[in-house]
């Protein structure tokens, strides 16, 4: 099966932070990588960063690295990593950094050239701010790589999934397919909730990943069918 052509990819963003992004898009290069892709992982914009072993970090970069199947170095995975863990914008600001998109397109472009595919993960939801003016959906109408959205499963999904929804196909892009994470393991009518979006989001449902308490991406991935992407090539 092929699903993309060469140089191609998916940008992976959430209906919130904290519902999975980075789980999913480890999932999907795991996927590819096991059909013997050439796939990299990129997070161009992270917010949150620690020291292990005398080196500076990002957990979400750290395990795009490891789920990519091509060397890169972290520069090349996250060109934009600041040390607190709020808004992005705020702590470019902050910093004295201007997070210019031009430049993680063509961060995005050199990857494509030595990779299959590439699953660029947003940061926050699809419209959280990058600079004083462009958000992440500003960055994802640049790259125009078709859309997987990724919806926590707990109160509130619903709004946030549809809203998410119609943000990514205002820009113009594919809405390839979702996934429903569950986030939250006593949500009341979880199933119910997740109809609701298959009858609703018009882009078909690619996985529901298990509650985990910690993440497994060989599990997240046994999870999904990427076979079930719009537009995939059988």
């Amino acid at each position: 099966m092929n699903v993309d052509r060469a140089g191609t990819g998916y940008f992976v963003t959430g209906t919130d932070t904290g519902v999975g992004k980075t789980l999913v898009a480890c999932a999907l290069l795991r996927i590819f990588a096991q059909q013997g892709r050439r796939v990299v992982g990129m997070k161009p914009v992270a917010a949150g960063r620690a020291s292990s072993a005398g080196q500076w970090g990002n957990d979400d970069v750290a395990a795009l690295a490891a789920a990519s199947s091509i060397p890169v170095t972290r520069e090349q995975i996250n060109p934009y990593l600041f040390a607190p863990p709020i808004a992005p914008h705020i702590a470019a600001a902050e910093a004295g950094i201007h997070v210019d998109l031009a430049v993680l397109e063509a961060g995005v472009a050199r990857l494509r050239a030595v990779a299959d595919l590439v699953v660029v993960e947003g940061v926050g939801g699809f419209l959280v701010p990058l600079n004083e003016r462009e958000d992440a959906a500003d960055l994802a109408a640049r790259l125009a790589l078709p859309v997987v959205v990724v919806v926590g499963l707990r109160l509130g999904c619903l709004n946030h999934a549809l809203l998410t929804a119609r943000a990514v196909k205002d820009r113009g892009l594919h809405l390839a397919g979702w996934v429903a994470n569950r986030v939250d393991p006593g949500m009341a009518k979880a199933s119910e909730n997740r109809a609701a979006l298959e009858d609703r989001l018009g882009a078909p449902l690619i996985g529901e990943i298990p509650f985990m308490r910690a993440p497994e991406v060989a599990r997240a991935a046994a999870s999904l069918d990427v076979r079930m992407l719009a537009g995939a090539q059988q």
